[in-house]
Order: C-alpha cells, then sequence, then structure tokens
C-alpha cells in the first residue's frame, strides 16, 4: 500500500497477511429430542454447530423454551459449552418449544435453530 499527499508518494508498505473479518456464528442445527434422556421428569436436547463460526470459535449456546400454546419465548439456558442439554426444571407432563442460538465473540447468531416440540 502506499500513501499520497502533496509531497507525493510514500514508500510501498511491507505485505500483511490480510484481516479476518468477523460476523455472528450460524445458528446450530439438527436440535432434536434425546430420547435417551428425556422421560415423563426430565427434557433432554441435542444439537449441531452450525457451519459457520463468523470467523470466531463458538463460546456457548442459549436455549430458549415457550409452553404449549404461546408463541413467547423465555431464555431456560445460557453458556452451555456443550451440544446438548437436560433440564428438570419444567413441568412434568406439559409440552414445550425449544430452540437454540450460538454465541461467538462476535454475538449471538441473528438465527435460532431449527425449533422442536417435546411432550
Amino acid at each position: 500500500m502506499k500513501a499520497t499527499n502533496v509531497v507525493g508518494d510514500s514508500s510501498e508498505s511491507t505485505e500483511g497477511n490480510g484481516a479476518t473479518l468477523l460476523t455472528y456464528p450460524d445458528a446450530p442445527v439438527n436440535l432434536a429430542d434425546d430420547s435417551a434422556t428425556t422421560s415423563s421428569t426430565t427434557i433432554g436436547l441435542t444439537w449441531s454447530a452450525g457451519a459457520e463460526n463468523g470467523g470466531s470459535p463458538v463460546i456457548d449456546y442459549r436455549i430458549s423454551y415457550a409452553a404449549s400454546g404461546t408463541s413467547t419465548f423465555a431464555i431456560l439456558a445460557a453458556g452451555i459449552t456443550t451440544t446438548s442439554y437436560s433440564t428438570i426444571a419444567l413441568t412434568s407432563g406439559a409440552s414445550y418449544t425449544f430452540k437454540v442460538e450460538s454465541r461467538s465473540a462476535f454475538g449471538f447468531s441473528t438465527t435460532y435453530s431449527n425449533e422442536v416440540t417435546i411432550l
């Protein structure tokens, strides 16, 4: 690169290795009921990392849920560093819909995973 002003051109700078552009990570994929964990008192979920991390490793995941009959989601858990989660904090026998988002140093994914409903 050269700089130019009224005095003239500067000497050329040394070649760099390029910049890494950071962006939001992809949402997780393949969110599913972990049938080996889910029971009448426990709900288990599994998912896979999205294809792109946005140039920075995924730090953790955040799970949101909505009770049956409502479209209002609330955060169930955050700071999850694995691609599975189980909870006993919900009402036994109720139906819930879940979705997950991933987080990198740039921020949370701009979309959610697919939704999964567990009865």
